[in-house]
């Protein structure tokens, strides 16, 4: 009787690597990753205590232990760690350096910039909360969003840079193993498939209790369906608008224009920017461990300005924000663009139409052929639409949503002079600006089947 007694208790226990955890105590246990040793370990404690732990016994059963330095994701950067706390000053100090370190790496409106700051001291305590709002930076080839991924991301908690991965699938795995920031580069998924899965995780990873479920293979063949947690701050990169218009609404959104940036900021981002980077996240691992605890209390009492339904998505990113006069910038600021997102979003595609017509007026022998419309619609905008775009589903917008009539003679749909001479009014609605060429440029008709 006494050997099956012996042999429990000689039983070891579960080790279950671990990047963060809130243990019972209260206390945080939070891996580090020094690289010039290449060693990982645990910082456990809260306020103004902590120490250094190998591992953490959190029962006979189980016990946590840091990723190996040797684990693929660290050595490559796919997931970035502090490397140990450290002092900051006050928080006014903090905040200063890290929007200067986004000032002098990436080009956004100063508006912006003062989001992504805050967003950025967010992640490090996201995990109190029960909701998260998003940051979007939107825009084509060349405007600046990657290095806003890289910039930004590089000082949140966890980040884990998704915009190399070439599929979805380990994205779930990853954001219910280290529960970070996901960085996701969009236009990197280029299947209408893998952009649907994106959708699932941005959907349901902005409030808890919301997992994801996904049906795996068991290595005996079976079919296992499994939960994965992916509620976590997320920063993300879009060439177009979410067709979805309750994920619009969760997004902070900056359209990146491109074009000429200031002299100091670097083409390239070298060694120096990745240690420069990690020593402020060193510090806003010591500002976790102070803060987390606070954080638990009212999380919308400085967001009594914004409308109920975005004290919901926003009161957590703006109970961070400590200074009130920026907090009161923040506020104006998210109210505003999510008021220009509801008309914006609501007309995109009618403007999307309304610019092309324009330009193809001020050409020469213009031809208004919805045919014609069609064509260069797909060509410039094509890409930001998971629908095919048709020349019915364009004469469609150009009758509905814009109130033109295109004149039928032998199957062909074309817009004529009177309804060019309407374009000034709709230029006017839309904040388009007229080439002046409306009244001038003789509008021929083309072939055009289908409308």
């Amino acid at each position: 009787m006494e050997a099956p007694e012996k042999k429990e208790g000689e039983k070891k226990p579960a080790i279950l690597p671990t990047a963060s955890a809130v243990l019972d105590s209260g206390e945080l246990a939070e891996m580090v990753y020094d690289p010039a040793v290449r060693e990982t370990r645990f910082v456990v404690g809260s306020g103004e205590e902590w120490r250094y732990e190998e591992s953490v016994q959190l029962s006979p059963a189980e016990r946590l232990v840091p990723y190996s330095a040797t684990n693929n994701l660290v050595k490559h950067r796919v997931v970035l760690f502090p490397s140990e706390p450290a002092d900051y000053g006050d928080e006014a100090a903090l905040v200063s350096r890290i929007r200067d370190f986004v000032r002098r790496h990436v080009e956004v409106s100063e508006d912006f910039e003062l989001i992504s700051t805050y967003y950025i001291l967010f992640t490090w305590i996201y995990d109190v909360f029960h909701e998260v709002p998003y940051v979007r930076v939107r825009g084509g080839y060349g405007s600046g969003k990657t290095r806003f991924l890289l910039t930004v991301g590089s000082l949140c908690r966890l980040p884990i840079f998704a915009s190399a991965a070439s599929t979805v699938s380990p994205i779930f795995r990853l954001l219910d193993a280290f529960r970070g920031t996901l960085i996701l580069d969009e236009g990197d998924f280029r299947f209408s498939d893998e952009k649907a899965e994106i959708v699932k995780i941005l959907n349901n990873g902005n409030a808890k209790g919301f997992p994801v479920l996904r049906t795996e293979v068991s290595p005996k063949k079976e079919f296992d369906p499994r939960a994965y947690n992916v509620f976590g701050p997320k920063i993300v990169a879009t060439r177009g608008f979410f067709q979805d218009r309750a994920l619009e609404s969760r997004c902070v959104t900056e359209d990146m224009r491109g074009g000429a940036i200031r002299t100091e900021i670097p083409l390239n981002l070298d060694e120096r920017f990745h240690e420069e980077a990690r020593e402020i996240r060193n510090q806003l691992l010591l500002w976790r461990l102070r803060h987390f605890k606070d954080a638990r209390g009212e999380t919308r009492a400085g967001a009594r300005d914004l409308e109920p339904r975005l004290q919901q998505i926003f009161g957590p990113l703006v109970s961070v924000i400590s200074d009130a006069s920026e907090r009161s910038k923040a506020i104006a600021y998210i109210a505003k663009v999510n008021e220009d997102l509801v008309e914006e979003r609501s007309e995109a595609a009618e403007a999307q139409v309304l610019h092309v017509i324009r330009d193809l007026v001020a050409q020469p022998g213009a031809r208004l052929a919805i045919q014609d419309i069609t064509k260069e619609f797909v060509r410039r905008y094509g890409d930001e639409y998971e629908r095919r775009v048709t020349p019915r589903w364009v004469g469609s917008l150009v009758r509905r949503r814009l109130g033109l009539k295109p004149s039928r003679s032998t199957g062909i749909f074309t817009l004529g002079p009177e309804e060019v001479a309407r374009l000034a009014s709709l230029y006017k609605r839309f904040g388009i600006e007229a080439t002046g060429t409306e009244e001038e440029t003789p509008v021929e008709q083309s072939s055009d089947a289908a409308a």
